[in-house]
C-alpha cells in the first residue's frame, strides 16, 4: 500500500481482531471467518482506492463483512464440513463456557440473515436503525429478523437461555468467542 493508504492500513489493523470475532459468530469456523474477512478486507482495500472517500469506514466494513456471509450461504457447494469439530485449542472456564458453546451451536441452527441480526444487534450492540442501514433493509425487518432469530436460539438452547435473553446469559461478549491473537 502507498503512504496515502495509511489510514486504511491503520483501520485495517485496528479492526481485524473485531471482525473476525464477529465473522466467526456468523459462520460458527474460525477457518472460514479468517476467510469472511479477508474478503470482506479486500473489498474494503479496493473500494477506498476505487473511491475518493468513504464517508464510514466503519459502517462500509461491516455492511460488507454482512454481504460476504449472506452471499457465501447462497452457494451451492459450501466444501467440505466435517462431522466432529475439535478446538483449536482447549478452553479453560465452567458452566459459562458451556453456555457460550451451546449458543454458538444454537447460532447455527438460524438462518443467515437472522444471525447477521443477531450477531449485530447483541454482539456488536448496533441499534435497530443501524443495523437495518448495515442489511439494507427496514427496521421492521430487523424486528422480525430479531424476534424470530431469538425464538429459534430458545428453541436450541432449550433450558441453557434464561428468560431475559441472550445478553443475560452471557454478559461478557469474550466468552462466545475467543480471540486468537
Amino acid at each position: 500500500m502507498a503512504a496515502a493508504d495509511e489510514p486504511l492500513r491503520e483501520f485495517i489493523a485496528a479492526r481485524r481482531g473485531p471482525l473476525l470475532r464477529s465473522a466467526y459468530l456468523l459462520c460458527g469456523d474460525v477457518h472460514e471467518a479468517e476467510d469472511l474477512v479477508q474478503s470482506t478486507l479486500v473489498r474494503v482495500v479496493l473500494a477506498g482506492r476505487r473511491l475518493d472517500r468513504i464517508d464510514n469506514i466503519e459502517a462500509y466494513t461491516r455492511r460488507t463483512l454482512m454481504s460476504v456471509f449472506i452471499s457465501s450461504r447462497r452457494r451451492r457447494w459450501r466444501g467440505e464440513r466435517p462431522h466432529d469439530v475439535l478446538p483449536d485449542r482447549p478452553v479453560a472456564g465452567g458452566a459459562d463456557t458451556d453456555l457460550g458453546l451451546a449458543v454458538r451451536a444454537a447460532l447455527a441452527t438460524v438462518s443467515p440473515r437472522q444471525r447477521a441480526v443477531l450477531v449485530l444487534r447483541f454482539w456488536e450492540d448496533l441499534s435497530v436503525e443501524e443495523t437495518a442501514r448495515i442489511l439494507d433493509v427496514t427496521t421492521g425487518t430487523v424486528k422480525s429478523q430479531s424476534a424470530r432469530g431469538l425464538a429459534t436460539l430458545r428453541l436450541a438452547l432449550g433450558d441453557a437461555l434464561p428468560a431475559t435473553g441472550i445478553r443475560a446469559a452471557l454478559p461478557e461478549g469474550a466468552r462466545l468467542c475467543e480471540s486468537r491473537t
